[in-house]
Formats: structure tokens, sequence, C-alpha cells
């Protein structure tokens, strides 16, 4: 005889059922279906297991209420059918914006799921009558204008809350999400003959000193979509750091599953107002939200090194750990040319071919499948209004930390730049409103080996007291905009630096005792707030003659930078200075669909052989790799390579 696995009863069927019976009543055969939205199982879609499968999956896509311990959720209604959405849709978006707790009881809480500690009340009768009236308000016959601001908001399906506590009403615009499995896009994995060229067309510029063809206002975004507490597809909300002094900072976050478990993605915008830094905040998420993980789109293609080799990159060309950290890490493993792993098509622009690039190098949140042989961050990865903008974006990045790195672990003398004869009022304002912080702020020119512009700033704190250093880098083909660029970074900095080295003070003095303890990113720039760490900064720290800007960069500005008012030139002297380098340039698409929506593109940059930044101190790819030992030399820093001994080993600094 065998025994039947018993399914625990959900923990708000009744409730559900009340609803439903209710709703049957009032209206019949035409009664919309209704289903809990917190319960849609193994990760939500974001590739976690051991959660309970979706008692409700065959009801889910095509119900119309949604109940929770809170509210009630109608829709999705309206839109202008241009980007349907369902009700999978809908509990995606929402379970991703529940709390940590919530979430891992949902996705991780074995094949039983949460169980109820009780029996969930039922819905009172005031409650049914006003989920009534806003089915028949928002389901039946003509639907009201959405009230959202913007246009592109209007567009969307909408989601109505009815909030159980209060009866208050807010409506929402739903994305549609790219991962659910009833209406997202996919398809298999594609073989080499089937990847489009990825070809970089002219773009001609408003002004050839530019990098940008449109302005970031330009761009149609849904922001009420991106965030908001039901479905917000970046985040719950934006908030204004109104105490900053220096500028105006807006940021926003949300929960990502990956390797390690849940972790806080944030996104922000530094900059003179909150407008500004508002929409560069949600140009920042929608690059996270593409970065962190294949959104839809072609499946990867799985293979081992070993066969593939002829189409791949070889990761240790990008940076592998030491063999202590293998040793010594339980996340990660050595790397194995024989074992299977996740690819992602990319596209060279150095041979204008098709190349494979192990996935882990390109969606840096994605959980493991047998390729935690190294993990990434956002390095590299960029969005635009065209492909042009993302490509340049993106290789500026690897061009500024690989720069940052070659500077720190070589402990290279940079030019510094006198800040009074860069030109305009934005550096000198900034480095004013530095000083009334209490400190000197410091530009440094550092190119090593590559004609590019750029620019390390650090903050010092003029008495020496907590919060004593804060770094920052950019580049740019112009290097004014590089310069204001780190300047405004470090000022976003300073104002809490001191407060948050005092509120971590011995946790931080341990890690400058023992490096082994800098596991985090926020590890590596408050470490510097300790007074003591500036033993480790001379480079930066002792005395030097303050170049003018047109010693610094007048050959550049002369001869080298592009002035032909066309993008595609900018990304092609990028790409060329790459080249000859000794380096392939590598491109992979990541624009998820409701990007394209927008207008806009994203792609991840991979170029083998720069230093790659790394956050932890026993996860640092850059100390290891040949690069390190030769560029200084190759830009004419040093006669000769680098030694091990003359290594600077200590945590780098960069935020």
């Amino acid at each position: 005889m065998t025994t039947a696995t018993r399914t625990p009863a959900h923990p708000m069927r009744e409730a559900r059922d009340a609803v439903q019976a209710y709703l049957e009543d009032r209206f019949g055969a035409d009664a919309p279906r209704v289903v809990p939205v917190g319960a849609v199982g193994a990760g939500g879609g974001d590739g976690a297991g051991g959660g309970a499968p979706d008692p409700w999956a065959a009801e889910r896509p095509a119900a119309l209420v949604h109940i929770s311990a809170s509210a009630v959720l109608l829709g999705p209604w309206g839109g202008d059918g241009s980007a349907p959405a369902c009700g999978r849709c809908l509990a995606l978006r929402w379970q991703r914006l529940r709390s940590r707790s919530e979430r891992n009881a949902l996705e991780t809480g074995g094949p039983d799921g949460p169980r109820p500690a009780g029996a969930w009340p039922l819905p009172a009768a005031h409650v049914l009558d006003g989920v009534a009236a806003l089915c028949e308000a928002l389901l039946r016959g003509p639907r009201p204008v959405p009230p959202a601001e913007l246009p592109a908001d209007r567009a969307l399906p909408q989601v109505t809350r009815l909030d159980l506590a209060t009866l208050g009403v807010r409506t929402y615009p739903l994305l549609a999400d790219p991962l659910c499995p009833d209406c997202g896009p996919r398809s298999g994995p594609r073989a080499a003959r089937e990847v489009p060229p990825l070809t970089l067309a002219a773009r001609p510029k408003p002004d050839p000193g530019t990098y940008r063809v449109r302005s970031a206002f330009a761009h149609p975004l849904p922001t009420d979509a991106l965030a908001n507490p039901v479905c917000g597809a970046l985040g719950a909300g934006t908030w204004n750091d109104v105490t900053s002094s220096t500028t105006a900072p807006v940021a926003g976050s949300a929960f990502v599953r990956g390797y390690a478990g849940l972790h806080d993605v944030t996104w922000s915008g530094q900059e003179n107002s909150f407008a500004t830094s508002r929409r560069l905040a949600f140009l920042e998420g929608l690059e996270r939200y593409a970065g962190t993980r294949r959104r839809g789109g072609h499946a990867p293609v799985v293979g081992s090194y070993e066969d593939l080799r002829a189409d791949a990159v070889d990761p240790a060309e990008c940076g592998l750990y030491g063999a202590e950290t293998y040793r010594d890490d339980p996340l990660v493993d050595p790397f194995d040319p024989a074992r299977p792993i996740p690819w992602d098509w990319g596209w060279s622009l150095r041979d204008e071919r098709p190349v494979l690039v192990p996935s882990r190098l390109v969606y840096y949140s994605i959980p493991t499948a047998g390729d935690n042989f190294v993990f990434e961050c956002s390095n590299g990865c960029a969005i635009g209004g065209c492909l042009e903008e993302a490509v340049l974006g993106g290789l500026l990045e690897l061009v500024e930390r690989d720069a940052f790195l070659n500077g720190w672990y070589g402990a290279a003398r940079l030019p510094r730049v006198d800040l009074a004869t860069v030109g305009g009022t934005t550096a000198a304002a900034m480095a004013e409103r530095a000083a009334l912080q209490g400190y000197d702020v410091h530009a440094f020119d550092n190119r090593v080996d590559l004609a590019i512009p750029a620019v390390t700033v650090v903050g010092v704190r003029r008495d020496g007291g907590p919060g004593t250093l804060s770094f920052a880098a950019a580049a740019s083909l112009d290097p004014r905009s590089a310069i204001e660029g780190a300047l405004s970074e470090v000022l976003s900095y300073i104002p809490h630096l001191a407060r948050q080295t005092g509120e971590r003070r011995a946790e931080l003095e341990a890690m400058a005792d023992d490096f082994a303890l800098v596991r985090h990113l926020k590890d590596h720039p408050q470490l510097y707030g300790l007074p003591r760490m500036s033993a480790y900064a001379r480079a930066y720290l002792e005395p030097t003659r303050a170049r003018p800007f047109d010693e610094v960069y007048g050959e550049w500005e002369r001869e080298r930078r592009p002035r032909t008012g066309d993008l595609r030139d900018d990304v092609a002297l990028v790409v060329d200075e790459l080249v000859l380098a000794g380096h392939d340039v590598i491109v992979v698409d990541q624009t998820s669909p409701e990007q394209e929506r927008m207008g806009l593109r994203t792609v991840g940059t991979v170029v083998p052989g720069l230093l790659p930044i790394d956050f932890g101190w026993n996860r640092q790819r850059a100390p290891l790799m040949p690069r390190l030992r030769t560029a200084l030399r190759r830009g004419g820093h040093r006669d000769r390579d680098l030694t091990e001994a003359e290594i600077h080993w200590a945590p780098h600094p960069f935020p």
C-alpha cells in the first residue's frame, strides 16, 4: 500500500474562497478569478530552488483579483495593448519587493512551503463590498483613465491596491515580466551562425564635445512602473538624501537573489539637482536590472571550455583567484576547462565575429550553475540611448577601473592636476563645497599606458580625523568631464564618511589589523576612513607639484580627442586603443524587453587582460594578472616591470 504525499492547505485558501464566492454571487459567470498573490513558488522566477510549487499556477495568469495579508490587488487592467501583462507578471513583481525574511520563506522554505500559524481571518463584509465595487469600476465596462502623470505609465496595464486596514485605494502601472513563463519571450541556445553581427552605426551628436545623442530626459521612462510598492520593476520607491550638503543624491534598491542568497542591489544618481539625480538613478537601476541576470531572450550555451575553445574567451585571461582562495572559500571552485558551464554570445569588435563569454562574467547575480570559478560585479556594464552610447560607456568604465587598480597596486606616482586651471565653474565650486566639509580634494591624471583620459580624485580630511580619505575615479574622452565626474562622486561620499567610520570603528580597526576581514564592497572605501590607513595611500598624499590642466591634457585635446561629431568615431578610438594594447574587445547585448520599449540598450563589455575590480580581499584577481606587472613600464611610468615585492599589497579603496 502506498501513502499519497499530503499537500498542506494554503494558509489563505479560506480567505480566497470567501472572496471568490462573494464575487461569483455578485457577478455570476463573469466573476474574475481570485488567487493569493504571495505564493509564486520557487524563486519567483529568479532561479532559486527549494520553494513550494505554486498551488495556483493554472489560475494565476488569468486571475484579476489577488489577495495578500494586507491588501487586495485588482488587475492587470487597462493599457493600450502594446505591452500586455498577466497575473503571473504581477505576482513575480510583487514577490520581489517583499522583505528578506518573507522572500526566503516563500522561495527557499522547502517543498511544503510556509505553514500557517493559525486560522487566517476571513475578509469582513465591507472589504468584500469594496472589492466588488472596484471590480465593477475597473474590470467591467469602460475602463477609467489611469492616474499616472506620464504617458509611458498610462499606456501600461494597471494594478489597483485596496488597503485592508484603511480601505485606501492606489493604482500603479505594471511592466510585463520577461521571466514570466506565460508571456515572457524565450528560445533555446543559438549556434554561432545564428548570432547577428553587432554593427556600430553612424550617430551624429548634437555637439562634438558631448557623448550622448539624446538627453537622459528624452527617453520615455515609465517611472511609476519602475518604482512603486506593489509591482515596481526596480524597487518599491526612491528616496532623496536631503541631508547631503554637497550633492543631491537619489537612490533606490531591491533584493536580488544571487550566488550567496538575497543581496541588496542599490541604484543611485548623484548630481546637483534631485530631478537629474532621480533620472540618472532610474537609468542606473535599469542597467543593474539587465546586468544582474538574463531577462528573456535566448538561453545560454552550455559546454566546457575544452569543447568550445574555438569560439570562446579563455576565462583565465579575464583573471582567476589565487589557489588559497579556492582552498579556503566555500563559495568558489577552481576553473575546470573540462566542466560544462553556461556561456553567452558576445561580438568581438576586433575580430568581427561572435565569441562565447562565460555567463558568470556578464550576468553578475545569477545563482551558480557549476560556474562559480569567479564572481563578477557590474564592471563594464552600461546603458545608453543607442548601442554606441552603451558600448562607449561600458568600455570607459573598464578603462577607469583598470587605470585605478594599476595605479593603486603599482603604487604609481601620478601627475596631480591643478583644479583651479580646469576651466569653467563646476570643478572649482565642487572643491569649495568639499572645503566647507573640511576636506581638500586632489585630482590625479591616472592614465597608465592607454591614452584615454582617466582620473582619480582623493578627498583628504584636513584634520586627519575619522573619515580620513575618500576615493573616486572616472574616464572620459573629455578630461574635464572625467575630473568633474570623479569630484561629484567624492562629494557624495564625504558628508557621511565620518559617521560611517564611527559606527563601524571596532569592525574597521579589526580589518586594518587583518585584511582578510575585508569582505564586502562597503568595506573597501570605509576602511580608509580610519586615520591609520593613510599610511597605505602615501602615493596620493605626499606633496607633488600641481600641474596646469593644459599641461597634462593639452596634447590629448589638440591631437588625439575625436572632434568629428559622430559617436561611432569616439567608440572606434577607444576600441583601437585597446586593440593596440593587445586586447580583444567584446560586447554582450544585455538589453531587456522593457528597455527596448523605452528606446534603451544595455551591454556588458569584456576586455580580456584588463585588470578587473573585485571586492573582498580574498577575491582579488588584479594583483595576480600579467598586466599589473607590465602596464606601468609600457606607459613610461617605470623603466622595468613591477616585481612581486613592489606590488602594493593592501585592499584598494575603490567605492
